[in-house]
């Protein structure tokens, strides 16, 4: 009996020990803790002071999502013989030379995805990947410093696709005007002078135009989460319906060295596309009734930035 006792004594010390033990370390992992955030702050703002330096600053984060299945007899589905499959990819890029007296910001956004569904119970349906998602862009930004925050400037932007019909439409914006960085990271470019070349091949609606151009572009990167935002607007002095803008999202959170999720969201209103879609089906729409309506895009999967 004796001994029972010692051995329920013993196994209750241990007990209380461990509990001494956990306690001392969360007693000890707190102010650690707090001095990781400190440095963490500290890095942070050298890190911003880093990035304030002249010199070229470069870097790139994009998102790659995609699912493959595939079905043999599943006769619950109105095509139990089927595989299906989706792929798609973002890569926003840039390369900025910050001066004291002039800046040069270039940036890229590609998206690109491709879908399949092959019935194999039908020998004539498409078995191949075929285009979803295919937007390009590129722009490079020219300013000579008026001071901190103001710069006379001179923009060139490109969009087009590029996995079909290249070039067909393409846009070309060349226009000069001012830009206006309020914060670090914010971008806002107003030039009223700017003439909007569209490239198309054959007979088409499509019209270059002098207008205004508008950009805004926000980048921002807090430890492991990056985020971008571009809202890119041309305004026609000829006609609104020779108007259009597009705005693109990217947003990625990285987990393990390098590796994390993204999303990505794409929302564009353009009239003369709609209207040059509609004439496909519909050779009497005009631009007077035409649906514009709005068109938009989304990515989610993994990311890895660079």
């Amino acid at each position: 009996m004796r001994k029972v006792i010692l051995a329920i004594v013993f196994m209750f010390s241990i007990t209380y020990s461990n509990a001494q033990t956990l306690d001392e370390l969360k007693a000890e992992q707190g102010p650690k803790k707090d001095s990781i955030a400190a440095l963490q702050a500290k890095v942070n703002a050298i890190q911003r002071k880093i990035n304030a330096l002249p010199g070229w600053k470069k870097g790139a984060f994009g998102t790659i999502g995609g699912n493959l299945s595939g079905f043999d007899n599943w006769y619950s589905k109105g095509k139990p013989n089927s595989s299906t499959g989706n792929i798609g990819f973002t890569v926003n890029a840039f390369a900025n030379l910050l001066e004291e007296k002039f800046f040069w910001r270039n940036s890229a956004n590609v998206n690109l995805s491709w879908v399949k569904f092959d019935d194999k119970d039908d020998p004539t349906d498409n078995k191949d990947f075929q285009e979803a998602t295919d937007v390009f862009s590129i722009t490079s930004l020219y300013g000579h410093k008026l001071s901190d925050k103001f710069a006379i400037s001179t923009l060139g932007e490109y969009k087009t696709t590029i996995l079909s019909n290249f070039n067909d439409p393409g846009y070309l914006d060349l226009g000069v005007g001012a830009t206006w960085t309020p914060i670090t990271d914010l971008v806002v470019v107003i030039h009223p002078m700017n003439y909007n070349f569209v490239f198309s091949k054959g007979e088409t609606i499509f019209e270059s135009s002098l207008g205004a151009k508008i950009v805004a572009d926000y980048t921002k990167q807090l430890g492991a989460v990056k985020f971008k935002t571009n809202l890119s607007a041309f305004q026609s002095y000829k006609s609104a319906d020779y108007s259009n803008w597009t705005w693109t999202n990217s947003f990625g959170y990285t987990l393990w060295k390098g590796i994390g999720v993204g999303f990505d969201l794409g929302l564009r209103k353009n009239k003369q596309e709609a209207l040059n879609f509609a004439l496909i089906d519909d050779a009497t729409v005009t631009f007077n009734n035409v649906d514009n309506e709005l068109q938009t895009y989304w990515t989610f999967g993994l990311n890895y930035s660079f």
